[in-house]
C-alpha cells in the first residue's frame, strides 16, 4: 500500500531541496565573478521556505504522514519558523564575509541549506530513524563548514574535533536507539511511549542504560557538560559565520531531536531521564560559566557561555516532573528559550563580525574604548550581551523568567536546588558579559585606526533585526509568549 503524502505539509522541505539544487546548478554554471549571486538564490529559497510554514500555520490543520512518523503541527511550525529565520540571519552576516576571504562560495551555501534541510525535517521527526537521519542530515554539512578556512590550521583542527567527537556521538546515540527497538520492538516514538511505562524487571533495566546511552549521545550534539570539549576549540577554529550557526541553528536542532524524544517517547519513564539531565544541565552551567571567567578570545568566552545557555535550557527539562502542569510549563520553557537565544546570540556574533574587519581579532582586548570609534556597535554588543545576563528589558529577562517559573511550578527538592544553582550561575554569567561592557566603554582604544567603521549593508541588516528582536520581546513578551503556548506536543 503506498503512503499518504502531503505534499503542503512537505512543501517548506520540497522548497529547501529546490534550492540545494539550483545552487548546485548554479555554482557550476556561473563565472567566478558572479558566483557570490548563489548567496541571492540561498536567500531566496530560505523566505520561499517560510511561506508554507506560514500557511500551513494558518490553517491550523494537524498534518501527519508515514504512519505518525512525521508529524506537521504547532510544535514542528513554530521551529521550522525558528530554523529558517536564524539560517536567513546566518546568510546575511555570511554574504560579505564569504565572497571577501578564500572561500569557495557555491559549495558553502549548499551545505549550509543541507544542514537547514535537517533541521527543518528534525522538527517534525517522531520516529528514530527519522530522528536519526535528520540529526545526521544537520551534522555531516556542519563537519565540513567548520573547516572552511582551508589554508587555517586551527580551522582544520577544529573541524578534525568536530567530526571525530560526532561521529563518537552518533555512535553511542545510535547504539541507544537499537536497545530501545529491542526493548519495545517498535522505532515510533508513540509506540515506545505508550511501552516504557510497562516495563518490568531486566527491560526496564536495559530501557534504561539505552535511555542513558541515547540523552548521552544528544549531549554531544547540544555541547553539554562533560560531552562540551569539542565547542570551544570548533568555535574559535570556524570562520565566524559558521560559528554562529553551530552556536544558533545546530544546537537548537539538537534541542529540539531531545526535546521530541523526551517528551513524546520517554515521558512516562521519567525516573531513568530526568536525573541525568539535571546533571547535564547543573554541570553546563556551572563549568561552562566559570570557564568563560578565564577567557581572553570573545569567540572562546560566546562557545563557553553557550555551554552554559545549553545549560539553562536543560533546566526545565530537569524539573518537568511527572505532572502535565510542571510538564506543561516546562516544556513552553524550553521552547521560549531557545527562540530568544537564537537572537540574542545570533547578534552577538554579528556585531564581532562587523568589529573584527578592523580589528581583524577576537582578543578581548582589540575591543577597548570601541565605545569611542564605533559607539554604534559598542551599544548594540552591549544590548546583547546583557541580554544574554538576563538583564530587563532586553528579552533575556524573559527566557529566564521562564526558565525559574518552570522551576518553581515543578514544587520538588531537586528543582529547587537546581533553582538555586541557576540563580548563582545567572550572576557569574552577568561578571565575564560586563567586562567586555567594560572594555569597550572604559578603556582607551587598542587600534590607531580610530575612524567610523563602515559596516555592510546584509550585515547591518542582521544586526538591525537581532537588536529590533530582542529589545521588543524584552519590553512587550506577550505575543512572543503565545509562540511557547502554541508549541505544545498534542500530549500537553
Amino acid at each position: 500500500m503506498n503512503p499518504h503524502i502531503d505534499y503542503h505539509a512537505l512543501a517548506p522541505e520540497i522548497v529547501l531541496s529546490a534550492t540545494i539544487v539550483v545552487v548546485l546548478v548554479a555554482d557550476l554554471l556561473f563565472p567566478d565573478r558572479d558566483r557570490w549571486q548563489t548567496s541571492r538564490i540561498a536567500t531566496i529559497g530560505v523566505l520561499g521556505a517560510l511561506i508554507p510554514v506560514l500557511t500551513l500555520a494558518a490553517d491550523g490543520t494537524d498534518r501527519s504522514m508515514f504512519g505518525g512518523a512525521y508529524v506537521v503541527d504547532n510544535y514542528a511550525l513554530v521551529f521550522k519558523g525558528l530554523f529558517l529565520v536564524a539560517t536567513y540571519v546566518t546568510i546575511l552576516l555570511s554574504s560579505d564575509y564569504i565572497a571577501e576571504g578564500d572561500y569557495y562560495q557555491g559549495e558553502f551555501w549548499f551545505l549550509l541549506l543541507t544542514s537547514v534541510l535537517g533541521m527543518v525535517a528534525m522538527a517534525s521527526a517522531r520516529d528514530l530513524i527519522s530522528i536519526f537521519v535528520a540529526l545526521e542530515t544537520i551534522s555531516v554539512p556542519t563537519f565540513v563548514l567548520a573547516g572552511w578556512r582551508k589554508h587555517d590550521t586551527r580551522s582544520n583542527e577544529a573541524s578534525i574535533k568536530y567530526y571525530l567527537i560526532g561521529v563518537l556521538s552518533s555512535a553511542v546515540m545510535l547504539y541507544g536507539m537499537s536497545l530501545i527497538y529491542g526493548v519495545t520492538n517498535s522505532t515510533l516514538l508513540t509506540d515506545i511511549s505508550s511501552k516504557a511505562g510497562n516495563l518490568t524487571g531486566s527491560m526496564d533495566n536495559l530501557f534504561i542504560v539505552a535511555v542513558f546511552l541515547t540523552l548521552a549521545g544528544f549531549a554531544f550534539k547540544v555541547s553539554a557538560v562533560p560531552f562540551h570539549f569539542w565547542a570551544p576549540d570548533t568555535y574559535e577554529g570556524a570562520p565566524t559565520p559558521v560559528t554562529a550557526f553551530l552556536s544558533v541553528a545546530s544546537k537548537a536542532g539538537g534541542f529540539v531531536a531531545l526535546l521530541t524524544i523526551v517528551y513524546v517517547g520517554f515521558y512516562p519513564s521519567g525516573h531513568s531521564w530526568q536525573p541525568v539531565l539535571w546533571g547535564l544541565a547543573a554541570a553546563s552551567m556551572t563549568i561552562g560559566n566559570l570557564t568563560a571567567l578565564r577567557q581572553t578570545n570573545i569567540i572562546r568566552m560566546l562557545a563557553y557561555s553557550s555551554i552554559a545557555q545549553g545549560g539553562f535550557i536543560l533546566v526545565p527539562f530537569a524539573v518537568a516532573g511527572d505532572s502535565g502542569p510542571a510538564a506543561k510549563s516546562a516544556l513552553e520553557a524550553v521552547v521560549i528559550y531557545l527562540l530568544i537565544y537564537a537572537a540574542m546570540n545570533l547578534g552577538a556574533f554579528a556585531v564581532v563580525i562587523a568589529v573584527a574587519r578592523r580589528t581583524r581579532s577576537a582578543e578581548i582586548r582589540t575591543f577597548a574604548g570601541l565605545g569611542q570609534w564605533s559607539p554604534a556597535l559598542a551599544v548594540l554588543l552591549s544590548f546583547f550581551l546583557f541580554s544574554l545576563a538576563g538583564i530587563p528589558p532586553l528579552a533575556g529577562w524573559f527566557a529566564k523568567f521562564v526558565m525559574f517559573r518552570a522551576v518553581l511550578d515543578a514544587h520538588t527538592s531537586a528543582a529547587a536546588v537546581i533553582g538555586v544553582i541557576a540563580a548563582v550561575n545567572s550572576v557569574i554569567a552577568l561578571f565575564y558579559y560586563a567586562g567586555v561592557a567594560r572594555q569597550m566603554w572604559f578603556r582607551e582604544p587598542a587600534i590607531e585606526d580610530r575612524r567610523p567603521l563602515r559596516v555592510p549593508p546584509a550585515l547591518n541588516a542582521a544586526i538591525a533585526v537581532c537588536a529590533a528582536t530582542v529589545l521588543v520581546i524584552g519590553v512587550y513578551p506577550q505575543p512572543f509568549a503565545k509562540l511557547g503556548e502554541l508549541a505544545r506536543i498534542a500530549r500537553f
